[in-house]
């Protein structure tokens, strides 16, 4: 890790951030094939509501022990947004019971989740889809960095990133129209690390991360802040004196 700070996302906050950019996720119960989930949203009780085919078997599986849970995984792939040779940049493996919506509670439910968490899949509950509670017991987390487990009550506490819903056109923006800025980022690299192609991977409140891709295999580096930033304009100052480009022109992704 290099760069002004060593101060990064905390594992609670980096799962937190995980499960809100995941696009999807997979459902496992043992002796059954996974099951891709059509939403999947993490609720401040423990409880991960989950949305799935309503002619698949979690439903049913679920069903056959709706006091005690079925033991499941829900396992959440967080992708770059940029085209690279490896684009996974984290796995989160979150466990727990898995337990059944009744159907009087399944619009109820929807509309809770809704309140914190709009998303197109709740329009198919009750039509196409079905919900199911997965009672969270455990979570952890890999990246390229290893894999680390993280207390329930501390990812229960913890918040995603400000700036995950930002994040892709922030990276896309940089990435398209500011490769002068990350040619600046990356001077801050040790020279065995410039021999390669750099792409931003992340960006968050505590700073940016790269990726270079070489002949020798990826390298992932942070790039942290001074401080840490709470909003889009101490966002893209904190990035261009990180680069050294203070006055340079405002990094404001088109339509953010």
């Amino acid at each position: 890790m290099i760069g002004a700070t060593t101060t990064g996302p905390s594992t609670a906050e980096r799962v937190r951030s995980a499960c809100a950019r995941a696009e999807s996720a997979a459902l496992a119960i043992e002796g059954s094939e996974p099951v891709v989930t059509a939403l999947h949203h993490l609720r401040s009780n423990g409880e991960v509501i989950i949305a799935v085919p309503e002619d698949s078997a979690m439903g049913a599986i679920a069903w056959q022990s709706p006091r005690v849970g079925v033991p499941a995984v829900l396992e959440l792939t967080d992708h770059a947004p940029l085209s690279l040779r490896e684009p996974v940049r984290s796995l989160v493996w979150l466990r727990g019971d898995l337990r059944p919506v009744p159907q009087s509670l399944m619009r109820p439910m929807a509309g809770a989740v809704a309140s914190e968490h709009p998303h197109s899949a709740l329009l198919d509950v009750g039509h196409s889809t079905i919900l199911l509670r997965l009672l969270l017991s455990s979570a952890v987390v890999a990246d390229s960095t290893g894999a680390e487990p993280v207390a329930v009550d501390d990812l229960l506490a913890a918040q995603p990133d400000p700036f995950w819903e930002m994040e892709t056109s922030w990276l896309q923006h940089l990435d398209e129209d500011h490769g002068d800025l990350v040619n600046q980022l990356a001077r801050r690299l040790p020279p065995s690390l410039r021999q390669g192609r750099i792409r931003p991977l992340g960006i968050d409140r505590y700073g940016i991360r790269l990726r270079i891709e070489s002949d020798h295999g990826d390298n992932d580096v942070r790039l942290g802040f001074a401080e840490p930033v709470d909003d889009t304009m101490a966002l893209s100052r904190a990035l261009r004196i990180l680069a050294g480009c203070p006055f340079l022109n405002g990094l404001r992704a088109r339509g953010a």
